[in-house]
């Protein structure tokens, strides 16, 4: 099976600029992401998609290849799977089997988190999986000006709510078919569970930033 990881990463972002090579631990934020992919034997080879000639030069520096995203997909409102079909097609290989998504803004994973969804991808035959967490948050509609609870019962206690879960945008893993098709999650997708800190990083703003700079710091 060969497995190929791709990083999109524009240049262009209004609410952080310049995010994806901010320096996150010494690191640019982009490199993170990078330097997961590689270090995973399962991945045969690692791509950073991007419009940017500082972000292309950060992604070979780190060891991985790059292709050049046309500014045709590079606005804010184009969806990933655009990307991931742009290097596919630019690729050709009829040996690729899957794709590995790692969002560059989410760049800290636990460990293990690769072997274990990988492990799940090969064994439940699903077309994708990808990493949800579980929200314990009491939700609700703001209503005529009223709140309505959406998941919860006035006067439930936290710990009794039912269960809900987000997609946290740690990991996916699809097939390069579905990819084709123009899927990232499948409509059999398979939900990997993973409860830990790091699901809740997900840079967009200065605040997420420094918060995932504070749990590198100290986890």
């Amino acid at each position: 099976m060969k497995i190929v990881a791709i990083i999109p990463a524009r240049g262009g972002s209004k609410r952080l600029p310049f995010k994806n090579i901010l320096p996150l631990g010494g690191l640019p934020l982009l490199a993170h992401s990078i330097k997961y992919a590689l270090a995973q034997q399962d991945i045969d080879v690692v791509y950073v998609s991007t419009d940017d000639e500082k972000i292309k030069k950060i992604a070979l520096d780190y060891g991985a290849l790059v292709i050049d995203r046309p500014k045709a997909l590079s606005g804010d409102l184009e969806p990933t799977i655009s990307t991931l079909q742009h290097v596919l097609q630019q690729l050709n290989d009829d040996k690729i089997e899957a794709i590995v998504l790692l969002q560059p803004t989410n760049p800290l994973r636990p460990p293990t988190l690769f072997k274990d969804v990988f492990a799940q991808f090969k064994s439940n035959n699903s077309s994708s999986v990808f990493t949800v967490s579980r929200n314990h948050d009491k939700l609700g509609e703001i209503v005529n000006h009223k709140f309505v609870p959406f998941n919860y019962a006035t006067g439930q206690r936290s710990q009794d709510l039912e269960p809900l879960y987000y997609e946290n945008g740690l990991l996916y893993i699809t097939t390069a078919n579905a990819i084709r098709d123009g899927y990232v999650m499948t409509e059999d997708a398979f939900p990997f569970i993973v409860n830990h800190v790091f699901a809740k990083v997900d840079i967009d703003t200065q605040e997420d930033f420094d918060y995932a700079e504070f749990l590198f710091r100290n986890r």
